[in-house]
């Protein structure tokens, strides 16, 4: 396990798909209304994933349109013709997401004897209505609207950085993502960088990641 600082100043948070539910799929199999077959579906999936993390690496746009282009990107590859109203469809299905069950409780005792941050890949709105459902109080909340970029651009974790007048060293990362995350991060400096293991990425070597599956792991850790 790589070295770790015992009292971060900050402990800073993806929070969608690490500790919100990242449930896309029940809207995603709605939009497509039975266009692709179920043998299909895997493949639809993973390609629909890859086009929301290459609309995330332009210019800022709002969430929605973010994932109104990235859906009609990927059907027109499939050959599926463009769906109207995709993007909010989604952004109502995000809105309605709610915790993975094992992370209140030991949020709210990280929460209770440290500095939360969220570094969110979204909008002001969408952490308006997600943060309240976490159960614990953070710091600051701080969203790609913000920063006028989403991971895993250094102009979001730049925006972290010079809103909290902080340094790497102050922060104990927790991501469930490498690609927006972790990859994007080390590269910058940070090193305590935590991967909350939600089988989502795979977890190659030369980053330093303490890999887990649970946020009580990483509270055993900082001695809760």
């Amino acid at each position: 396990m790589a070295d770790t600082n015992l009292r971060p100043k900050y402990i800073s948070f993806d929070i969608y798909g690490t500790l919100i539910n990242f449930d896309i799929d029940p809207t995603t199999r709605r939009l497509l209304d039975g266009r692709i077959s179920e043998e299909q579906w895997p493949a639809f999936k993973k390609q629909f994933r890859g086009y929301r993390f290459d609309e995330v690496l332009g210019d800022f746009k709002p969430y929605e349109q973010i994932l109104q282009d990235s859906f009609d990107r990927v059907c027109k590859r499939w050959g599926i013709g463009p769906t109207e109203g995709a993007g909010a469809a989604f952004a109502e299905a995000v809105r309605g997401w709610v915790a993975h069950e094992d992370v209140p409780a030991p949020l709210k005792l990280m929460g209770d004897n440290y500095k939360l941050v969220a570094l969110s890949n979204a909008d002001d709105s969408f952490l308006d209505i997600s943060i309240p459902k976490l159960g614990a109080d953070f710091h600051a909340v701080l969203t790609a609207e913000q920063a006028q970029a989403y991971k895993p651009r250094y102009q979001a974790f730049e925006y972290m950085l010079d809103t909290l007048n902080a340094k790497p060293e102050d922060f104990l990362h927790v991501s469930s993502h490498t690609r927006y995350d972790m990859h994007p991060m080390h590269d910058m400096g940070f090193r305590n960088l935590w991967m909350l293991d939600r089988g989502y990425d795979p977890i190659g070597p030369g980053y330093d990641l303490n890999t887990v599956k649970s946020l009580d792991e990483i509270n055993k850790h900082l001695g809760l």
